[in-house]
């Protein structure tokens, strides 16, 4: 492990960003593009069909100049090639972290501990497809006989938000012969939903949970058995042909009742919320197919080539990095917007959730020390249009400062009149009005009441990042992926932290363990909690019409 020697606030790059900040605290962007009529044209990067508009934002050249200064100060550049290298740089759990080799081509080699882990992802790669693809053509077929016509996911967290919102991203190229659904909720509703109108003859379960452990999927998972088992005259032997697991523990697999021929492999150095590209995606392509899963997997290497090699400042990944430093820990926001401009997208922000807050919601270093700076913001959307009907008042003309990602495309999924051209205009017309607002003396020149000017008054400066892409298809979808997955690493080198550990998940897991007996047993439990979570207890237990103690 890396030892940093200096904090990062008393690093001198730092301290150039601080005094540079005072400066710019109250600059306003309507007077920065006044005063630079190229602004527009020049802060602005386009790599792998992706074009970032990030002139929008409080910056100036010279906060780009002081911003890529920071990451080569920390050793970015570095930082990045350990991750593409293999090095272990996911410190608390001593592992690599390499979910850049899951879309690493056949062609290329990335060698861990002496052996080259490429082969190994395109030999589970290569099983997926057998396996898609026998799905798709009605060879593989239920215990009765009858062809698989719907395919459940079951699991939680990376194992979950991935294949889902891959699938609701990618629907338009999806099998529309096949139904699909996700549990994840260990409250039974989700189950229940998930399955009521199946047929059981006709459904296939996809259970992925690395160590087969997991409690809320193997709970779900156990009442998908039994509801197969209802329907199928209680025949065990009906699971192998209905079950299939991604997973790295074959005896739990086995234990389960799911033959180990069809268990999908994948490895310690996937994170789960990094994982939607590795088996953990068998549904994702089940549903799109080998070959457009393939194309996702391009996409996916496309930005992470460009990640690895392009000059910070021109470095899409990078750039959005360093702005989400700048506002985070200058500005003291708190929160960044992600708003797609794409139905399809609407389970991305949620996606985006778990990736960029697992990842670094910390408060310790790489060394254990108490971190300096504020890190990891908050991420949160939905699909514009919706959004301006909801939220946008409080972006506009709220008290918080709310940095936003826009997301758009030159052309739709679906071509319907004018909706696209509609859809665009306000993608354009949202960050203008952010940016640059309206002032008192043009609300006045409307011939506004002067008691109502000031509620009709917008001061922009609000900042702002426009993404334009061609179309949304499955290389852009693993494009943008891996464009969030990069800038969160380029926010948790600039931070110190690990951003591929998860600690924080663990407590509320070990208490909720020891919880459950005392909701379930029949006598009443001794109790030593906190007399909060005690009596909180005893209540539900008299709800559920169990005793408690007097």
């Amino acid at each position: 492990m890396s030892v940093q020697l200096e904090s990062l606030t008393s690093r001198s790059s730092w301290q150039d960003l601080a005094q540079h900040y005072d400066g710019m605290r109250d600059i306003q962007l309507r007077d920065l593009f006044a005063k630079d009529a190229d602004r527009g044209t020049r802060l602005t990067a386009e790599a792998c069909g992706i074009f970032l508009d990030f002139s929008k934002n409080r910056i100036t050249d010279e906060t780009l100049q002081l911003l890529v200064a920071l990451a080569e100060d920390i050793g970015l550049r570095d930082k990045i090639e350990d991750m593409f290298t293999g090095k272990r740089i996911n410190v608390t759990e001593d592992r690599s972290v390499l979910h850049i080799a899951l879309r690493t081509p056949k062609t290329e080699s990335i060698v861990v501990d002496g052996e080259d882990i490429v082969p190994q992802v395109h030999a589970v790669l290569d099983r997926m497809a057998t396996f898609c693809n026998q799905v798709r053509d009605g060879l593989w077929r239920g215990h009765t006989g009858k062809r698989i016509r719907n395919v459940v996911n079951i699991g939680i967290g990376g194992s979950d938000l991935g294949p889902v919102m891959a699938y609701e991203a990618l629907r338009s190229y999806s099998e529309r012969d096949l139904t699909f659904r996700f549990v994840s909720n260990v409250d039974g509703t989700d189950f229940v939903e998930a399955t009521h109108d199946l047929n059981a003859e006709e459904t296939l379960f996809i259970v992925a949970s690395k160590t087969f452990s997991t409690l809320e999927t193997m709970t779900n998972a156990g009442s998908a058995r039994n509801w197969l088992l209802s329907q199928l005259g209680d025949d065990k032997t009906a699971v192998a042909k209905h079950f299939v697991a991604v997973s790295t523990h074959a005896n739990r697999v086995s234990e389960f009742g799911i033959d180990t021929n069809n268990m999908f492999e994948f490895w310690d150095w996937v994170g789960g919320r990094y994982s939607m590209d590795s088996a953990i995606g068998l549904s994702t392509m089940l549903a799109i197919g080998p070959d457009r899963f393939g194309e996702m997997l391009a996409g996916f290497h496309e930005i992470d080539s460009h990640f690895r090699t392009a000059p910070f400042d021109r470095n899409l990944p990078a750039i959005l990095g360093l702005l989400t430093v700048w506002y985070t820990n200058f500005f003291n926001a708190q929160s960044i917007a992600v708003l797609p401009y794409e139905q399809y997208l609407k389970r991305f922000p949620a996606y985006l959730q778990q990736l960029t807050m697992e990842s670094n919601g910390k408060q310790v270093t790489l060394e254990g020390h108490p971190v300096d700076t504020d890190t990891g913001p908050i991420y949160w959307g939905e699909p514009g249009t919706n959004g301006q009907h909801s939220f946008y008042q409080l972006i506009h003309q709220g008290t918080h400062l709310i940095p936003c990602d826009f997301i758009a495309f030159g052309k739709p999924v679906h071509a319907i009149g004018r909706h696209h051209d509609m859809l665009a205009s306000n993608v354009f017309a949202q960050a203008e009005a952010l940016a640059f607002g309206k002032t008192t003396e043009e609300v006045e020149a409307e011939g506004t009441e002067d008691w109502l000017v000031p509620h009709r008054v917008f001061n922009g400066n609000r900042p702002s990042n426009t993404l334009l892409a061609e179309q949304l298809n499955p290389s852009t979808l693993g494009k943008l992926i891996a464009l969030y997955e990069h800038s969160v690493y380029t926010q948790g080198v600039i931070w110190n932290i690990d951003s591929f550990d998860q600690w924080g998940v663990e407590l509320g897991k070990v208490l909720a363990n020891r919880i459950i007996p005392e909701l379930e047993s029949q006598d009443p439990p001794p109790l030593d909690h906190d007399s909060s979570t005690n009596n909180l207890i005893n209540k539900y237990r008299s709800m559920r019409g169990r005793s408690v103690q007097g």
